[in-house]
């Protein structure tokens, strides 16, 4: 069985995440997003892996996923809010949705989720740009804290069972 492995990372969360699970993997190729192949004929399995920008999957993933057909994936990223929250939960629904066009002829057959540090820069956007919109609460504070604190060894450790599980549904 040939897995590919494909990442976009900003600050080293999801290639750190993305290195894990090429670990469990069996005959994988292990890629940055600017590195995969146009095509993915001949893998088994492809793990798309991204972090999440204003809900959806980074802009460098979504070009290289737009021109991904026939293929059996499983997507997996890093955002700054809680991975169980309803946010996070609709950006696994966007980043699935992306690939899923019947005429592209692909499966997903699940997504993952965890927190990861956010870059300073895109939090000196979102609060000049954000505003009203998400004002910087206690709560909030907390969470980019948490956040701060991932992906961790225990992320790494469920991110492997993920591809597992996906593995063995092939």
């Amino acid at each position: 069985m040939k897995t590919l492995v494909v990442y976009s990372s900003l600050t080293g969360n999801t290639k750190k995440v993305a290195q894990a699970m090429a670990e469990v993997m069996p005959e994988c190729t292990l890629v940055s997003v600017e590195e995969a192949p146009s095509r993915v004929d001949g893998y088994d399995l492809v793990a798309v892996g991204y972090w999440v920008d204003r809900g959806m999957p980074d802009g460098r993933t979504r070009a290289w996923l737009a021109g991904v057909e026939r293929a059996r994936l499983i997507f997996f990223g890093t955002l700054g809010a809680w991975p169980d929250s309803e946010h996070a939960k609709e950006c696994m629904a966007r980043g699935e949705a992306m690939a899923m066009e019947p005429s592209r002829g692909n499966t997903v057959l699940g997504s993952w989720l965890c927190q990861g540090k956010i870059d300073p820069k895109v939090l000196e956007v979102m609060a000049r740009v954000a505003g009203g919109a998400h004002p910087m609460t206690e709560e909030r504070r907390a969470r980019i804290q948490e956040a701060a604190k991932h992906p961790d060894d225990d992320d790494c450790r469920r991110a492997q069972d993920f591809a597992r599980l996906a593995l063995e549904r092939i």
